[in-house]
């Protein structure tokens, strides 16, 4: 069915449907199995039957819901399926199908990988959604035209899954995308102990508390919800508990959970996927100057990262703009329209 809320003039159409996952069947969160997916087709797809096209799967970041895409972001400013679609129906790029994936977590989120401490949620994605889509919209369906984006965390999933699936994905784009832990997260470490102050140094004291009211009403709990999250994708115990890499009294960090974290830093990542990524078709990195979690700083380390392995500096495309980590959704289209003239043959 079609999803409301899409302005008059709107010229492409957005199809609503669950999927049903094995994948995230039993989940160690009790997460829903059954999952919301959106599928953009542009202006012109129903009158041609015989045209396949290039598809670009869009990533959500931290704590965000799939309804979030059809949102007015704010006065003056356009969600992301209006701005792309009106692209389209300018013709000002070759149009593209765009999935929009939903891989949220009780914890905010699932960073798309596969953890004991949250689900198979990098398994979903390429091994569920990607062969589900394909059997059912005329996509072309190979690397060479598919390609996956996302901001902030969905940038880290965008990253990641093409070194991990480069049979899959063959073209990315990372908008403000977490990266160079280091800088984003050691700051909000220091930050975070003395928040857990007031809750005797128990992250999960906090989290019954923050479960018992209205959410964000505290100074503290955006910061502490993202380090529960992550910890509960990148380090939990055996059972799934999320293991925090620093301690939550002096902050300092915890060596060999800190490690465990570094292992999903694409600049980290990028020496080992070198190959991956040399067969990239087309990358997009951007970030803007003023991010508060110095995600300039991870995508200048990331860029860094692809000219040591290799990468074609034509490849790539990288931009610092001025801005913060919000309201940057702008940024969306413009690689949108990037992406399709590499990806459509």
């Amino acid at each position: 069915m079609l999803v409301p809320l899409w302005p008059p003039g709107f010229a492409g159409r957005i199809d609503e449907h669950t999927i049903d996952s094995r994948l995230l069947r039993g989940n160690p969160l009790g997460d829903p199995h059954r999952r919301p997916l959106w599928v953009y087709t542009p202006p012109g797809y129903d009158d041609e039957p015989e045209r396949r096209h290039p598809v670009v799967y869009m990533l959500l970041g931290f704590t965000g819901t799939l309804s979030a895409w059809s949102n007015q972001p704010g006065a003056y400013r356009t969600s992301v399926p209006v701005a792309t679609d009106a692209l389209f129906a300018r013709g000002d790029a070759p149009p593209l199908i765009l999935v929009f994936v939903d891989a949220w977590t009780t914890y905010g989120g699932s960073q798309y990988v596969d953890s004991a401490g949250t689900g198979r949620y990098h398994s979903y994605l390429c091994e569920e959604i990607v062969p589900w889509v394909d059997a059912r919209y005329r996509t072309l369906a190979d690397r060479d035209h598919r390609a996956i984006a996302g901001k902030s965390s969905g940038g880290l999933g965008a990253m990641v899954t093409s070194m991990l699936r480069p049979d899959l994905f063959g073209a990315f784009a990372s908008h403000s995308g977490d990266a160079l832990s280091e800088a984003q997260y050691i700051p909000h470490f220091l930050w975070a102990a003395r928040h857990l102050r007031a809750y005797d140094g128990d992250i999960f004291s906090w989290w019954r508390d923050f479960r018992s009211r209205v959410a964000f009403t505290k100074e503290e709990d955006l910061r502490l919800l993202e380090i529960l999250g992550v910890s509960a994708c990148f380090s939990p115990d055996a059972d799934g508990t999320p293991l925090l890499p620093f301690d939550p009294v002096t902050g300092a960090l915890r060596p060999e959970v800190w490690e465990r974290w570094l292992r999903w830093d694409p600049v980290r990542m990028a020496p080992a996927h070198g190959e991956a990524l040399r067969s990239m078709r087309a990358i997009w990195i951007d970030a803007g100057t003023r991010d508060e979690w110095f995600l300039d700083l991870g995508a200048l380390a990331f860029r860094e990262a692809l000219e040591r392995a290799g990468v074609p500096k034509e490849t790539v495309n990288f931009e610092l703009f001025d801005a913060g980590h919000s309201a940057i959704e702008y940024r969306h289209p413009q690689a949108l329209a990037w992406l399709a003239h590499r990806l459509t043959p």
